[in-house]
Parts: C-alpha cells; structure tokens; sequence
C-alpha cells in the first residue's frame, strides 16, 4: 500500500510555516501528507523574534510592515487583533516627526542645510527605484543619456547625483557658527547619514555592491509603515497554531541533504512509492536520519552561502550549477539593532518632558577625516540615528550595517556603553555623561544639561548566529533579478508525464524565503508569498497527477 508522501519543511520561520499552514489547512480533511517542520534552534520565528527590555515589547529581527495595503502581514495582524496593545512597544508612535540633526563636535544643524541634502537623497532613491520618471531636474542629473542604467550601483549612481548637485549649486558662499565644518563636509556628511540608513535598510554593507538595475525591481506596498503592537511574533505564532503537536520539531539543526538528481532505472519504477524509496535523506548534527519525497529549503541565503562553498557539503551531491552560481552572486548582508536604557539621574525609568532623550540624526566626520574626534569609535561613525523607541521612553535605538554590525556582536556591554558615550559627548555637549557642559554659539545643541547614563544594553547577533549567518538578502552589482527567480527553482523540476513523476522523483528540494523573491525579498511578506508559492507548487504537483482529487 502506498505511504503518504512526506514533506519534511527546514526552517520554522516565516516561509517555513507559512508553507506547513497552507498544507496542511488544505488537505487535512484527507490527511494527504506527512508533514514535518524541523527547526534547528529552540524557537520558532527564525528572524522574527519578538522581546521585551525594560517593559517594552520590542523587535530582535523583522520589525516593520513595509506598507498596509495589501500586505499579508497587516492582513494577519489585524484579524487576530495584534495591532493593539497595553504594553508599550517599539515605534508605536511611527517615525519621530522632528528628529534633531546633530553633527560632530555638538552642533544641532537647521533645516537650511539638512533639507535640501535630504530631499536630493530622496529624489535620487526614489529615481533609482522607478518611482520619479527623469525631468532634467536634480534627481535625474546622476543618471547617463541612456537612462541611467550606466551605474552598476546605486552607490556610484547616488555619488555622482551629488556632485551633479553640487555643480548646479556653486557660489553659495560658506557657512558660519559650525566650527570646521565647511558647507560642502556638512552636505556630504549629511548625504552620507542617508546612505548609511539606506544600508540598514538594505542590508549591502556598502551600497557600491548593491545593483542599480535591480533596484527598481524592488516593490513596496502603498500606505504607512507600521510596527505590530503584540509583535511580529504574533503572526507567527497565528500561521503555527493550526498544525498538530508534534509536527513542528525544535532543535533539529540539519548538516546533510542527500537528493537524487539521477533518473531511476525502470527496474525501480514499481518501487518508487515505497517508503524505503524517498528520495531525499535529511541528516541531522545528532546523527538521526529522516526520509523524505519533498523537502521544503527555507534557511537564510547566508546559510547556503556557507552550504554550498568549496568545502561544504549541504547538499549531497552538490546542487546544480544554475542554482550555486545564483546563490554566490546575489547579496547577503549583515544589520544589527542595538537597545540601550539611558537615565539622566542613573536610576533609569521613563524620561519625562523635561528631561527626554531627544531623537538624533547623527552626522560624523569620514573614519579618515583629520577633523575626527578620536574618542567616537569607528563603528559609530556610519550610524545614522539615535533615537528613544517611542516618545518619552527610556530606550534608545540605533541601527548598524555591514562591518560596523560585525563589530558591535564582539564588543562587551561596557565597551558598547563607552563608546556611546563618548558618540554622544562629541554630538552634543550639552549631554555630555558625568558632567554640565553648555556652550552660547549659535550653532551648539543646548538641551537638557546633566548626566547621561546608559544602564542596560541589548543587541542583536544575526551575523554570528549561525543558523542565519546574517540578516536579509540584496541584489548585488554582478547579480539580478533573474538570480533571484533561480533561487525559487525546484530540483529537479516536475516532469510534464506520470512516467516522469514515477521515475524522476520530481521536486525533492524546493526553496522558500525572502531571497527567493523577485519584487519581494528582504521583507517578511516576501517570505510569506515564497511559502504559499512553494506550497501550492506541491499541492497543484499531486492534483495534476491524479494521485490525490
């Protein structure tokens, strides 16, 4: 008697259990498949991991819903009321609405210079991403005669964007009350503070790796950007909820996937739905082994990166070469959030208006500028804000991107403490920790004066975790869009014939996650789409071949 086909799903993420929620909620009434999720480490979520830190629900990972309107996610969320909540949470009131901009050496710099450098970073984006048709005007000036496209990065295409502005903008005559800040270093040093949020917005350490082309591939939905008030973890836990105990199998981290790309002799065709026949061997780090006919491959791009080199062996044999070749040009980069409570008094608890933490948009020297103050630590100079998470709380945020986020996951608490504070002296005296510093030049913040101490610190370690092995995937200069439709080929691909099916064991390892979608990837709802995609791929696979109506 035939077994019920088994799909083994890797990864209990977004993708992971987006795909054993479509499965299983649309054959259960048959009980067509034996379906197992296995997840390597202790939790479910994969790079959804919501928190808490000092009694605020906050985000470890995935943290915003990129637009309202149509999104999944949002969908989710508002059906299993998790938009509203008692307990305060990260950016529960939006993006500050009037950030402070402050530049080194503590001086708070007006809208005349920030605006202009602001909407030009703006213009030139949304350009790049096809949102701003070229009209001869600032936006388009980076771009070539042919449209653009002769920028193999959005780095070199937002560089020369600038300059184009710079030489529409000459004789404007230098600027006074900012110390050695010329006007042309605070323009660049503000331009830079937008491309080092762009990084952690897309995860290229250096956005002269991130493709140009591509980027306008890239697909938003419309409306606000919200964070979840009962946390991402929430919808997460909602796509799990359905599937029996049991099915979802905590710390089973796999090292081997053992397929058969070679077609069955026809000796083998009577056997082919045997238990003993499942094509693929899944070993796991304690030795165990599980059969499977289909496995579903949610693991991050980091993870096949490091899977599927020279000296690894993920897959046994090695996947085909149209697959590793995408894997090895697309990006994958490292973003990591760092939480520090901060106290005027010490004592920590929430700030009042008095004494708040204001929101900063911060503005650094370059790390080889002889302008530099020595004692901010080059792995603050590219963070681009720091700032409380909601209005009056007594956490503060910052963001790091590529190097920087390496380098924050070795530094102990107190060196991350020292470093802060030293950031922050040079950015304002006026909260200089330990000591009352106020300045009368124009052109100096002049706050709260007092003593600023960070108490407690949290950070994330996506680079070093080696279950993820980083945080989200970009289209790297050399790679495309095409690289990431390859990402979400099966192998080996259906046959178009039941022959087929019986000899060729067709879709044994099938790819989900975020790096598997063309419009989508990075984003929590791209995960989500791969999901369903590679769950309907499987159950429309059973129906055209009869096996199950």
């Amino acid at each position: 008697m035939a077994k019920k086909p088994r799909i083994v799903i890797i990864g209990a993420g977004m993708a992971g259990l987006t795909a054993a929620n479509k499965l299983y909620t649309s054959t259960s009434s048959n009980d067509l498949f034996d379906l197992v999720v296995v997840e390597g480490g202790d939790r479910i979520g994969g790079r959804i991991n919501t928190s808490e830190f000092c009694g605020d629900r906050i985000e470890m990972g995935a943290t915003w819903i990129h637009g309202i309107g149509g999104s999944p996610v949002h969908q989710i969320a508002r059906e299993i009321h998790a938009l509203d909540s008692d307990q305060p949470w990260e950016c529960m009131d939006g993006f500050p609405d009037e950030p402070k901009t402050v530049a080194e050496g503590g001086f708070e710099l007006n809208a005349s210079i920030v605006d202009p450098i602001s909407t030009l970073f703006k213009n030139l984006m949304d350009f790049a991403q096809g949102k701003l048709p070229p009209d001869g005007g600032a936006a388009s000036k980076g771009c070539t005669s042919n449209g653009g496209f002769g920028n193999p990065s959005v780095g070199a295409f937002l560089r020369q964007g600038l300059d184009a502005y710079w030489d529409s903008c000459k004789d404007r005559g230098e600027l006074s009350g900012y110390g050695k800040w010329s006007r042309k270093l605070l323009e660049e040093a503000v331009f830079a503070m937008h491309e080092n949020t762009q990084r952690t917005y897309t995860a290229a350490g250096d956005l002269f790796s991130l493709d140009f082309e591509a980027e306008r591939e890239y697909r938003m939905f419309p409306g606000e950007e919200i964070t979840i008030s009962k946390g991402y973890l929430s919808v997460i836990q909602h796509l799990a909820s359905v599937l029996p105990p049991g099915v979802i199998q905590l710390g089973r981290k796999v090292t081997t996937i053992e397929w058969q790309p070679e077609i069955l002799k026809s000796k083998d065709i009577t056997n082919c739905c045997d238990s003993s026949s499942r094509p693929v061997k899944i070993h796991f780090c304690d030795g165990s082994v599980m059969l499977a006919d289909h496995v579903i491959v949610t693991v991050s791009l980091g993870v096949l990166k490091a899977g599927t080199g020279q000296d690894s062996g993920m897959f046994k044999p090695p996947l085909p070469s149209f697959k590793t070749e995408a894997i090895s040009r697309l990006g994958y980069g490292v973003v990591n959030k760092l939480f520090l409570q901060w106290s005027p008094n010490g004592n920590g608890g929430n700030a009042n208006d008095k004494d708040k933490f204001p929101s900063l948009q911060t503005v650094f020297h370059p790390p080889e500028s002889e302008l530099r103050q020595e004692k901010i630590p080059w792995w603050m100079r590219r963070t681009a804000s720091l700032c409380p998470i909601y209005n009056n709380s007594s956490v503060l945020l910052s963001w790091f991107a590529g190097k920087e986020a390496l380098e924050l996951e070795t530094l102990s608490d107190e060196e991350i403490v020292n470093g802060v504070s030293a950031t922050v002296s040079g950015l304002s005296p006026a909260l200089k920790p330990h000591k009352e510093v106020k300045h009368n030049s124009p052109g100096f913040c002049n706050w709260s004066a007092g003593e600023v101490r960070f108490v407690k610190v949290l950070k994330t370690k996506w680079g070093s975790d080696p279950l993820f092995l980083g945080s989200y995937s970009y289209v790297a200069v050399g790679s495309s869009g095409a690289d990431l439709d390859t990402m979400a080929e099966p192998v080996p691909k259906a046959g178009s014939s039941e022959l087929d099916h019986g000899v060729n064991h067709p879709l044994q390892i099938l790819f989900a996650g975020e790096a598997t979608h063309r419009t989508h990837y990075s984003t929590t709802h791209g995960a989500y789409f791969s999901g369903l995609r590679e769950a309907n791929r499987l159950l429309q696979h059973y129906h055209c071949f009869g096996i199950y109506n």
